[in-house]
Order: C-alpha cells, then structure tokens, then sequence
C-alpha cells in the first residue's frame, strides 16, 4: 500500500486499449540504459573517444550547472 503512494508517475503510455504507467525511476533507469548503449556504440565506431566524451560533459555541466555565488547580484 505505501509503495503505491510513493509512485511517482511520470508518463502514461497508451497503445491500443491498454494503458501503462511509466514512473519517474523506471524513466531514469530507461534513459541511463539508452545513453550508456548509445556512448558505447559511438565509442567502438571511433565516432569519439571517451576522453572527448568525458571533456564535452564537463563542458556541459559548467555551463549548465552553477551555483547561485557565479551569477552577478543585482543591485
């Protein structure tokens, strides 16, 4: 009864006449599979290196990422 409560859900999918739940973890877990997969396919294709990957996410993160010290106070 209380995993029920604390479901989350995050998407309903329906095909046909059937309906499916798909809760925030199971959405995480999903995307994580597909990123891994999709990394490891680029990277044995030599499309990148894994070095190129991890320097690209870290370019991402600072730019996406920051702490409220790194945005100018308004005056």
């Amino acid at each position: 009864m209380a995993e029920e409560k604390d479901k989350r859900v995050a998407l309903r999918v329906i095909i046909g006449d059937k309906e499916k739940e798909i809760t925030f973890d199971e959405l995480v877990l999903s995307n994580n599979l597909a990123q891994e997969a999709l990394v490891g396919l680029l990277v044995r294709k030599k499309i990148f290196k894994p070095e190129e990957f991890v320097a690209e996410m870290e370019k991402v993160k600072k730019e996406r990422y920051r702490s409220p010290e790194d945005f100018p106070r308004s005056k």
